[in-house]
């Protein structure tokens, strides 16, 4: 399940609810309402940190000046949340028989990402 877009600053577990922007070519930092999608260079802050935002010397900062609210809901929230629920309630996979098992201890075979070769005799 997707889970609601956090504070890029470390060690924050708020939810995000406002994006920083930097134009380089400008010096200037530009915090405005959380984009539509999290992008590269950007970086999504919640509300404490995007208020006290301060920028190096000689950068100007550009902050909205509005209340920042935290995003609706959207379906695909919704979407996620029903397959999460779905997923959940599938039974869990049957475990081998014990006789498949061992019927040839030196048989080749997958585990995930790794296959077994047996030793050369």
């Amino acid at each position: 399940m997707r889970s609601p877009r956090r504070c890029s600053r470390n060690g924050c577990p708020r939810q995000a609810v406002a994006t920083l922007t930097y134009v380089y070519n400008e010096s200037t930092a530009v915090v405005g309402p959380l984009a539509a999608f999290a992008e590269p260079h950007t970086y999504d802050l919640c509300e404490p940190h995007a208020r006290s935002l301060t920028a190096p010397r000689g950068w100007d900062v550009v902050r909205h000046e509005g209340e920042f609210e935290p995003p609706p809901p959207t379906t695909d929230d919704l979407v996620a949340l029903a397959e999460a629920v779905r997923e959940a309630a599938r039974p869990a996979p049957r475990p081998p028989e014990p006789d498949q098992k061992h019927d040839n201890p030196h048989q080749t075979g997958r585990r995930g990402h790794l296959r077994v070769i047996p030793p050369n005799h």
